[in-house]
């Protein structure tokens, strides 16, 4: 009997782990078309999780610091395969960036991609993924004036303050009006997230996330340790970014390049070359490391960036599952949502569609890609390559 569930859970765990690494090798536009392709993937097609569900836990990644593309990629393998789910989800999807970033700084002057057709056309690949998810999201969260109001003040609020801290402002006033607004309101059934993580072990991760966030800078002033200084950078850096990957920037920048680490010029080179690989943008790290403390700094450094994610997503899981199904917060999780929805097309306006369509034909590309995906319902991975192809075929004409 035993045997068979670890059979069982290996298999889960195998299954984790492809289906983790083909978007993280597909994946491109940054962290809100990464919630765009888990929700293709992940939602649509496996139905790993319901729609209220992922939309919760995208909520509760918002409004934590860190990485929020790789946050909900955690969560959805622990509710698949447990804590090692999580992490197997969490390699799966990280690796190949870190790869790639890697062999870029070690290769740094041989690279030169940021005129490429293929990187115009993922751009593009970005804005229909987007868009499709905004849709199948918009559906199920915004289903009446109340909430598709606060979705557009959310919308408006994130257009015109723009501030690393304007979601979580956004979504705290959004939960305020959702629970006054929905105090009341009655659902027919309660979608339960089953977790398996004890909450003794939620409350051990979170105790080393505030204990590392401590004792990190005390260590490096103690020690002198150059690997020190490099996690403790890295990991308050991770600590407080709340709103994904392109935050990550300055707090990175001020960090290691006025105090000699790297030049301003090897920091931008690489920051071009994060645009252009798929996975999460926090593996900049990885490739900051390299440059300054050879591939074992690259490793180092990803370690740290992301371990607040992993110890916060971890230490909050247990509780936001009971949180959300208490009667009295239903009515604020369901402000939030609708909130996310607005954060979603205000991000997908800007940066992911000024920066991709800058004519009609590259809106043209996107209408066919995005028919590929929501009428012909192609994989993901298929539209992606259809879009490599076609801004390849742009710099010909």
């Amino acid at each position: 009997m035993a045997q068979t569930s670890i059979k069982k859970r290996l298999k889960l765990l195998l299954e984790v782990l492809i289906v983790s690494t083909r978007l993280g090798l597909t994946s491109f536009g940054g962290p809100t078309a990464h919630l765009g392709y888990f929700h293709e993937e992940y939602i649509r097609r496996r139905k790993w999780m319901d729609e209220k569900s992922y939309a919760d836990l995208v909520a509760l990644a918002q409004f934590l610091p860190g990485p929020a593309s790789s946050q909900v990629g955690i969560g959805i393998g622990v509710m698949r395969a447990g804590v090692l789910g999580g992490i197997t989800s969490f390699i799966g999807f990280t690796l190949p960036s870190v790869i790639a970033l890697i062999l870029f700084a070690i290769f740094l002057d041989q690279f030169d991609v940021a005129q490429a057709g293929w990187i115009r056309g993922l751009k593009i690949v970005a804005v229909a993924v987007v868009a499709h998810a905004i849709i199948g999201m918009a559906q199920n969260l915004t289903p009446d004036l109340t909430r598709k109001a606060i979705a557009l003040l959310a919308l408006v609020g994130t257009l015109m303050w723009q501030s690393s801290f304007a979601q979580v402002t956004v979504i705290i006033i959004a939960a305020l009006l959702g629970f006054i607004l929905y105090k009341n309101h009655v659902e027919d059934s309660a979608a339960r997230m089953l977790f398996p993580i004890s909450k003794r072990f939620a409350v051990g991760c979170l105790i080393l996330f505030f204990g590392l966030l401590l004792l990190l800078p005390i260590m490096r002033e103690l020690t002198e340790s150059t690997w020190i200084a490099l996690f403790d950078g890295f990991y308050r850096s991770g600590s407080f970014v709340f709103g994904g990957g392109h935050v990550v920037l300055p707090l990175l920048e001020k960090e290691f390049v006025p105090t000699g680490w790297l030049s301003g010029e090897a920091f931008l080179a690489g920051y071009g070359v994060t645009q252009a690989v798929p996975g999460p943008l926090f593996t900049f790290a990885a490739y900051l490391g390299t440059v300054m403390n050879g591939w074992q700094g690259g490793l180092i450094a990803t370690a740290a960036i992301f371990s607040p994610a992993f110890l916060l997503i971890f230490g909050t899981l247990p509780f936001w599952d009971t949180l959300r199904n208490n009667p009295k917060m239903k009515g604020a999780i369901m402000g939030v949502n609708a909130a996310v929805v607005g954060i979603l097309i205000s991000a997908f306006y800007h940066p992911i569609f000024t920066s991709s369509i800058l004519d009609p034909i590259d809106f043209a590309l996107a209408a066919v890609l995005f028919s590929l995906l929501a009428f012909w319902k192609l994989p993901p991975w298929i539209v992606v390559v259809a879009g490599m192809i076609g801004g390849s075929l742009f710099t010909l004409l």
